[in-house]
């Protein structure tokens, strides 16, 4: 019975043993083996990996983007703190992992990164007035933040993909009145556009005029007397033939028609 018991256990710590010392790399990872403190040279492919568990183990490092999300008091130009939701994408280059892991362990985010992301953002929105940093130079901000968060970590064996300004919350005040001088601006435009509306209809109307006038004139200086006399004798032609009785009366200048239907 004893001799049962002791065989269990012991294949048991076998088991354990044997589950203990594997391990495996995944796509986007790199490992490393360090044996009694003392890393060793070289990386370990993606794949399985069989490792004696009593003093080695397999360090992984994500080299996938990855997204640290903050939430953030940044200063502004004119001495205000905006609330702002800010996004970095980042991965790790696999080449420099192992001098990663060496210089900051596997906490390499929080010491080297984040760290220095909070800084920089920082620094950056101190140069921009809060309306600046809330609709007019989000995108330069971005681009700004990222070349200098670059520099700063880029040495340093990290690789920056984006920086996101995904929210920036002004104070109420301060949004109150950005809003009240963009409705301002638009009243100004629809009254700019009703005023060149209306120019533009008087300069139509002044043409008209004139074209009037052009051909009055026109029509004026074509009223000869000889065509007037003779327009006349067409005229009493035309009511001589005509087959409704009538009675004209006329000085030879200007007929009146009496009667007729």
């Amino acid at each position: 019975m004893n001799k049962e018991r002791l065989v269990k256990g012991l294949l048991s710590l076998v088991v354990v043993g044997s589950m203990a010392s594997c391990t495996v790399i995944r796509p986007g990872q790199i490992g490393m083996k360090q044996t009694i403190g003392k890393l060793k040279p070289g990386v370990i492919a993606a794949g399985p990996k069989l490792f004696n568990p009593f003093g080695t183990k397999i360090i992984k490092i994500n080299v996938r983007t990855v997204e640290l999300y903050q939430t953030l008091e940044l200063p502004t130009k004119e001495g205000l703190n905006v609330k702002t939701e800010i996004i970095l994408l980042y991965h790790v280059k696999p080449e420099s992992a192992r001098d990663i892991y060496i210089q900051y362990g596997t906490n390499y985010e929080q010491v080297v990164v984040e760290s220095n992301f909070i800084a920089t953002a920082r620094q950056v929105s101190a140069r921009y007035d809060a309306k600046e940093l809330y609709a007019v130079d989000r995108k330069l901000v971005e681009h700004v933040i990222m070349d200098e968060l670059a520099a700063d970590i880029g040495s340093k064996g990290f690789q920056v993909d984006a920086v996101l300004l995904k929210e920036i919350i002004l104070p109420a005040a301060m949004t109150q009145a950005i809003q009240s001088k963009a409705s301002a601006e638009q009243a100004a435009l629809q009254m700019e556009f009703v005023i060149q509306k209306a120019v533009k209809e008087a300069e139509r109307l002044s043409i008209e005029a004139e074209g009037i006038k052009k051909a009055q004139l026109i029509i004026n200086s074509s009223l000869s007397e000889s065509l007037l006399k003779y327009n006349y004798i067409e005229m009493m032609k035309s009511l001589s033939t005509s087959p409704n009785a009538k009675v004209i009366i006329t000085d030879g200048k200007v007929p009146v028609m009496l009667g007729g239907q």
